[in-house]
């Protein structure tokens, strides 16, 4: 998705919820100021139906369960954001006041976009790792194959991973499961294809 617009206005978390019920749009929560979540391309919308398809079908006998980018994640009480797609294993998990938000997910994936890619990368991986479930963070180019992977091996160390080859399959450790690449790319014609 895009990078989040700004309102300027205070909200506690009961008039942000009431916002996007009457809105029916997307908004980030963060301590009171609400972002407006931008739209994202066709290639986004398509690879991010692709990896939860492909999720759906590696969990099917584990005790996870996938999610599009629906699912409002609690960072904290005063604290959301939307994800292109996540996982959480066992039951969800919400905070009294939202019970709208899941605080649980182990797994957390974004498809990148030239306008919302440095904060991606920077401040919302550093948000995200403030949930204590969080296990590992994907980042997907829609531009050109490349899938990037971070995975908590402790407290303080997390492991990088990159996959930029259609032939290979990315290994998502925590929940012991494997995509293809080239699943997660289907139906995706890449800039350099184009303009063959």
């Amino acid at each position: 998705m895009g990078l989040p617009e700004h309102s300027h206005h205070y909200y506690t978390v009961a008039e942000y919820l009431e916002l996007e019920r009457q809105t029916g749009i997307k908004y980030q929560y963060d301590g009171g100021e609400v972002f407006a979540m931008a739209g994202g391309t066709t290639e986004h919308s398509r690879i991010s139906t692709n990896v939860t398809g492909e999720l759906r079908q590696a969990l099917k006998r584990k005790p996870c369960n996938e999610y599009n980018s629906d699912l409002k994640i609690a960072i904290s009480e005063e604290k959301y954001r939307y994800a292109d797609a996540s996982v959480i294993c066992g039951p969800v998990e919400f905070y009294d006041e939202n019970p709208e938000a899941a605080k649980n997910p182990v797994l957390i994936v974004e498809v990148l976009s030239e306008s919302s890619e440095s904060y991606d990368r920077g401040e919302k991986f550093k948000t995200y790792r403030q949930i204590a479930s969080f296990q590992e963070y994907v980042l997907i180019e829609q531009r050109f194959p490349l899938v990037e992977v971070f995975y908590k091996v402790d407290d303080k160390t997390w492991e990088y991973r990159v996959y930029e080859q259609l032939d290979q399959t990315v290994v998502f450790s925590s929940i012991q499961a494997e995509i293809p690449m080239e699943e997660i790319y289907s139906g995706i014609t890449f800039e350099s294809a184009k303009s063959n």
